[in-house]
């Protein structure tokens, strides 16, 4: 009986949902960067309307929209279903903050891939997780326009 009641506690801490949206939202955005990175995007570089473009910058590109649109659909639904605000509304400022969250990672990515030499693969988690806690608070605030005084934790 304790566990259903934890559970239940769990299952209405928006944290917690957040935290279980992001994390499928992160699975499918890391999984399709290994597999473009590895399997699909086998050149080191392409070019793109007269851009040279690394291997890793186009698969981070593909990899993170994917993401991005699995992460709102559940966001949408699971964690901040009480929000009024038009869908349409909610998923192009939640793309504006997944483009400004992109750059973000592009360039913590850059630091750890061209300067600190690391492993593409083990580079872009660390860096999508090093921006993970502040996308809570904005999500929560700019993309549902939900009070952070009026959370739900479950308590």
């Amino acid at each position: 009986m304790a566990e259903i009641n934890l559970g239940n506690k769990l299952l209405n801490n928006h944290i917690i949902r957040f935290i279980f949206s992001a994390g499928l939202g992160f699975l499918v955005d890391i999984s399709a960067f290994y597999l473009f990175y590895h399997n699909f995007l086998v050149q080191k570089t392409y070019y793109i309307f007269s851009f040279t473009v690394r291997n890793s910058t186009l698969s981070l590109a593909i990899s993170f929209f994917m993401g991005v649109v699995v992460n709102f659909i559940i966001t949408k639904y699971f964690v901040f279903s009480e929000s009024k605000l038009p869908p349409y509304k909610q998923f192009f400022r939640f793309v504006s903050v997944a483009v400004i969250g992109f750059f973000a990672n592009l360039a913590i990515l850059k630091i750890f891939i061209q300067w600190l030499s690391m492993y593409p693969p083990v580079a872009r988690p660390l860096a999508a997780l090093s921006l993970f806690f502040a996308s809570y608070f904005i999500h929560r605030v700019f993309s549902f326009s939900l009070s952070l005084r009026h959370q739900d934790t479950g308590e």
